[in-house]
């Protein structure tokens, strides 16, 4: 969305006629709801600021803006190369602890844009304005402050405000960016901080020993873990169980994390002693064994401990296909609290279409094109490697299955499905051989027997790693490339 002229716009009474005069202006994709309390609040402030400046181009503002995916909103921004006004509309009462909080998260995600920062709030029913300060005070305030600080800047952005909010910045993985998690240069959706509010609040209400949230790939399972694992050891000390890989980001945590233990948790593990720790956090837990489970859960129990569980439900894959888990019992687990994920927030949404459709292709496809897809097809390995070396050129990260992917030249820097496990990356490129057929519900599915986990769930989860672009090289299997051919052509 662009900025629009708020004196324009409160010079409409109509709320009808607003909404749609507030979309043309805006450029918007949809109509936006504005209830009658905001429109009378939003004009009250108008008329206020043009009392004391009569150009109205100053009157250029960001209204009702959301990041994208993120879902956090801003009542009115103002912007130009150097400073930022964030001003947020109230009607009634609000205690000024809600109105710091709100300004306070607000600054954290303006700070982004690295311009400095001026926020208001204007409660319209007693015609209040406050302001927060940059020591993190709630002060009273006046319109010939805010004018002050409006006249001082330049002429408003004028491009598109999504530009400035680059998901690249916004979304990260621990694992993938353990530097910008420990500075804590990161965001939740608000899904992720309503699950955190519940989770944590359950906690020191004593209601549920035991919890856990499930979702896709992409949807932030990880990141929320880890940063719900951050705010329980603002108090005490806390362990986090991963039975995933174990790569060098983690040990990284785990050395300069130094009131959260991270134990990698292979076959033959050795539970640690939950005396030293006041939550135990549990990431991968679809991959947890039964007794593992079993004596996790006795021995929460009866030191009265709250454990986390973050796990995988892979609905998308064919059911013969999943991962041997128990994600079922723990969901049986007496008392357990589930929360669900169900925004992707790593994946846009013609990936996450794409992965669905490549797994399901019996269904309506969701998308007609995909233009960040790419499908290649080889009649043998050494051709699969001349197109390989080609996508490896374009910085694509090749995500091999199995040892059997490994014997594929031009392979080099690779990495395996189960080494990229709760990683992301901005390109993405697999394979797919011979060992996939699709049945006859037109779900993807493996040739033959194998021995640990199936070839289209390394599939999945390694495609699912993909952030912005995927690339699909199907080799000497004509059948499943007629399929996927089908899919990405919208026929």
């Amino acid at each position: 969305m662009i900025s629009e002229n708020i004196y324009a716009l409160t010079r409409v009474t109509n709320s009808s006629k607003l909404q749609r005069m507030e979309k043309q202006m805006s450029r918007r994709q949809y109509f936006l709801k504005v209830k009658g309390w905001e429109i009378r609040g939003l004009r009250s402030l108008t008329d206020k600021i043009h009392e004391r400046i009569r150009d109205i181009s100053y009157l250029d503002f960001f209204y009702s803006f959301t990041i994208p995916k993120l879902g956090k909103e801003f009542d009115l921004l103002r912007m130009d190369e150097d400073t930022v006004i964030n001003i947020e509309l109230k009607s009634g009462d609000v205690s000024d602890e809600k109105i710091k909080k709100q300004l306070a998260q607000n600054r954290h995600y303006l700070a982004l844009l690295g311009r400095n920062i001026r926020s208001y709030t204007y409660i319209s029913n007693s015609e209040r304005l406050v302001r927060l300060t940059n020591s993190g005070r709630l002060i009273e305030s006046d319109f010939d402050s805010l004018c002050e600080d409006i006249k001082k800047m330049g002429k408003c952005y004028s491009d598109h405000l999504e530009k400035l909010f680059r998901e690249e910045e916004l979304l990260i993985s621990p694992l993938t960016d353990p530097d910008k998690f420990l500075r804590r240069e990161y965001f939740l959706t608000s899904q992720q901080s309503d699950i955190k509010f519940r989770i944590i609040k359950n906690i020191k209400d004593h209601k549920g020993c035991i919890q856990g949230f499930t979702g896709l790939p992409g949807t932030g399972k990880t990141l929320l873990l880890y940063d719900i694992a951050m705010e329980l050891t603002e108090k005490q000390r806390v362990c986090v169980l991963h039975f995933g890989s174990y790569p060098e980001e983690m040990m990284m945590l785990n050395e300069r994390l130094k009131r959260i233990d991270f134990y990698h948790c292979g076959r033959g593990l050795r539970l640690p002693d939950f005396a030293l720790y006041s939550a135990v956090l549990v990431d991968e837990g679809h991959r947890i064994q039964r007794d593992t489970l079993d004596e996790l859960i006795r021995n929460a129990k009866m030191k009265n401990i709250p454990v986390i569980f973050s796990y995988d439900k892979e609905s998308a894959v064919a059911e013969e296909e999943r991962l041997l888990s128990q994600i079922e019992s723990i969901e049986e687990i007496d008392g357990f609290i589930q929360h669900r994920l169900t925004n992707r927030i790593r994946m846009n949404s013609e990936l996450s279409a794409f992965i669905h459709d490549i797994m399901v292709s019996d269904i309506a496809h969701r998308r007609k094109e995909y233009p960040s897809v790419s499908v290649s097809y080889a009649c043998d390995k050494e051709e699969a490697a001349w197109l390989l070396s080609g996508y490896k050129n374009e910085d694509y990260i090749y995500i091999r299955r199995d040892e059997k992917d490994a014997d594929i030249e031009n392979a080099s820097g690779e990495i395996g499905a189960g080494e990229a496990t709760c990683r992301e990356f901005e390109k993405v490129v697999m394979l797919i051989d011979r060992d996939f057929v699709y049945d006859e519900k037109g779900r993807l599915r493996s040739r033959g027997g194998y021995e640990d986990e199936s070839p289209v769930r390394l599939l999945f989860h390694g495609l699912s790693r993909a952030k912005s672009k995927l690339a699909v090289i199907i080799v000497d299997n004509e059948p499943v490339f007629e399929t996927v051919l089908r899919i990405v052509t919208g026929e």
